[in-house]
This record gives C-alpha cells, structure tokens and sequence, in this order.
C-alpha cells in the first residue's frame, strides 16, 4: 500500500507512531512515549502474544531471548528453534509484517546460546514532492540480529545477557526542505534475571507448584540519527511474576502478570508558541541522565509516572504436554495511548519435538489499528534431551 509522506521527519512520526500506539485520542493532556524503533517492543511469537504479552517469567522456549534470555539456562531441551510471523496493522494496510526467529543450543548444564533474528517490513512508501507530484518510492524496513548468553548463578537463579545489532531504514537516502534523511544503526544490549522454585507435591510426584520470576532491561543503547534529529532507543524495563501448578500428569497451569514502563524521557509540556513550559527537551537530555530520570520527570509528576507502566494478564492449560489453550489481557493508560487488548490462542506439540502456536487479538475499543492481529509460531526442537533433575526444567516442554 502507498502512503504518501511530505517530509523525513514527519515519515519517521508516522512509522514510530503507527507502530507503538494504537489507540491515540486528542486530549491535550495526552503525552504518549514514541521511541525510535518501535518494532523492538512488539511481541514477535504467537505463545506471549496470546497471553497478554507476558513472557518474562514463563517457563522457557525458543522465543526466550526476547522475554528474559536467562530463561535459556533452565531449558530442559538442549538445541531448539522457532520462527514466527506477524501481518501488521492490516486494517490500516496490507504490506506490513513483522518476521522472527530464534535459535538456542546448551552450551553446558547450566549455560545456554541464543542466536535470533527480527525483520519488519514497513510497506512502499509514495514521497511527494511540495506541490503534491509523485517523487519516487521506497520499500521502508527495519530488523535486528541479537546474541545471547545465558548462565545459573545458583540452583534456582540465572543471568543473562543479549548484544544486539539494530538497522532502520525507513524512507532511505532523502533530501526534502533541505533536510537530508539517511539510515540509522546502532547496537544495544539487554540484561536479564531469572528465579525459578519448585514445590513438589508430598503426596504426588506428577502435583506440584514452580514459582518463577524475572527482571529485564531492554535495548540498552545510544540514540539512533536518521539525519536531522537523534532518537530515544525503547529501552524498557519489565518486571514479571509466574506460577505453573501441576494438577496431576496430564494437565497443568501457568499463570503470569508482566509490569512494563519504558526508560525514555516523557515529552514536556509546552505553550501555543512549542516553548516548554514543564518537564525538560528530550533532545537536550542525555540516554543514562533519561533512563534515570525517566522515573521522575513526567510533567503532571507521580500520577502520570504511573499511568507510564503497562500491565499484561495471562494464562495457560496444558493437557498432555501435547495441547494448550492461552488467554491473556494487555493494558495501558488512555493518557499513555491507550491499547487496551484481550488475546487468545491455541498450541500444539508433535512427539514433544515440532509444534505451531496461533495467537489472535482482540481490541476493547472499536475502530483500533491493531484489529484483527494475528500471529503464528512454528516450534523445532531438533534434540529432545531432557535433564534428569527436575529442577533443571520448569515443567513445561515447549
């Protein structure tokens, strides 16, 4: 589909915004976070996507690098892959997808490599020229290569760290007003945590209960430059809590709750005349004093710090290891761009070796972009060893 932009800078808002926020009203309170490369934070496989994007505390699986890569050092698979795909914002139009996949190996008993890869493609962009005549179009896209390394530090405790290459190239090579435009690449790193404890049953061996949680800061890196200005990397933190609970040997639960808030700086409050009034310029504050100070410098103070954190509600059965059905709930402040989803979705496993993920969302507002979202994840565990001590495994093989 071909959209027509006037100028760089306006293309790189368009694209940002279109992708990190789906539900925007005109509130003049209303001051929504758009960070440079929003593609980084959308949920790439069908399992978290259909569990209210929640993931950091889930039992892992290939898709672990991008929830909490120290996840990876408690697989109970010693090599496994996964690629997943995404059409996006198909209501608005009909040439965007995002492409994701993944690739572990055990490096040892407790040491784990993760290799994934993630390309979004943003559609034909039509450039204009200032009268309104057609000037030439480009194929926008963006993707990242990331490496992981994964480590117990403890029986029950891992760490795990990520570097990641990261390439946007939304309008290419433009001059327009006199502004030239240009790609922009960057690296960045993620740092992850991980607790896992089980509590066997005293009367079953196939009962019990695995308490699991995790700590990750994302995207961990310097602005990115497309030519005129520079922009925030979505660093992020995300904080997540889990529960598995074994009925007997056929069927169990897991039950997870993710806390998300983005470390960028919340834009000020200006005048008629874009003088800032309250709150400090974005492109005048530095990346480490704007993650530390992104906790205390939005304008209307801790009420709207508050409104800055996201929640994501999940659940899922398992019955045999072999069929599980997922529900989940995503929630934000209508004052932060109010997405607000419920997601669904199915999985299931062959031979505990090949399996598929469907996942679908559900706006709770009508006229969202995000309708109608859906997504679909292939799973090759190309070696199924699994490790003798059950703590090693969180009690889930997917």
């Amino acid at each position: 589909m071909k959209r027509k932009l006037l100028t760089a800078l306006a293309s790189v808002v368009l694209m940002n915004t279109l992708t990190s926020q789906a539900q925007v009203n005109n509130k003049s309170q209303q001051r929504v976070i758009v960070p440079a490369v929003p593609f980084l934070t959308i949920s790439p496989d069908s399992r978290g996507a259909s569990m209210g994007d929640a993931g950091v505390a889930s039992t892992p699986d290939a898709n672990s690098m991008y929830w909490n890569t120290a996840k990876l050092a408690f697989i109970d698979k010693s090599i496994g892959s996964t690629v997943s795909y995404t059409p996006w914002l198909r209501d608005l139009v009909d040439d965007m997808g995002l492409i994701h996949a993944s690739i572990f190996k055990k490096a040892a008993k407790d040491q784990a490599l993760g290799l994934s890869m993630t390309y979004f493609n943003q559609g034909e962009i039509q450039f204009t020229t200032a009268t309104g005549q057609p000037n030439g179009t480009f194929q926008s896209r963006e993707f990242n290569i990331a490496g992981g390394y994964s480590r117990k530090l403890g029986r029950d405790f891992s760490m795990g760290l990520n570097l990641k290459y990261i390439h946007s190239n939304l309008i290419g090579s433009q001059v327009v007003n006199n502004s030239s435009s240009k790609p922009a690449n960057t690296v960045a790193g993620d740092i992850s945590f991980y607790y896992v404890k089980e509590k066997p049953s005293a009367t079953s061996k196939d009962k019990g209960v695995i308490y699991s949680a995790g700590a990750v800061i994302q995207n961990l890196g310097g602005k990115v430059n497309y030519g005129r200005d520079a922009y925030y990397l979505p660093t992020n933190l995300k904080l997540g809590g889990g529960l598995n609970y074994k009925i007997d040997a056929h069927n169990q639960f897991n039950f997870l709750v993710d806390v998300n808030k983005l470390l960028v700086p919340t834009p000020p409050l200006r005048n008629n005349t874009g003088v800032i009034v309250k709150g400090k310029d974005p492109q005048t504050t530095g990346v480490i004093s704007g993650i530390f100070g992104s906790f205390n410098d939005a304008p209307d103070g801790f009420k709207e710090e508050l409104r800055e954190f996201t929640g994501s509600f999940g659940v899922e059965y398992w019955y045999n290891n072999i069929f599980a059905v997922r529900g989940g709930y995503f929630a934000e402040s209508n004052a932060k761009g109010g997405r607000k989803y419920a997601t669904m979705g199915l999985g299931f496993r062959i031979k505990n070796s090949y399996g598929i993920d469907l996942a679908y969302l559900v706006p709770t507002t009508q006229g969202s972009p995000l309708a109608n979202t859906w997504r679909v994840s292939l799973i090759f565990d190309m070696e199924a060893k699994k490790v003798s001590n059950p703590t090693e495994g969180t009690g889930v093989d997917n």
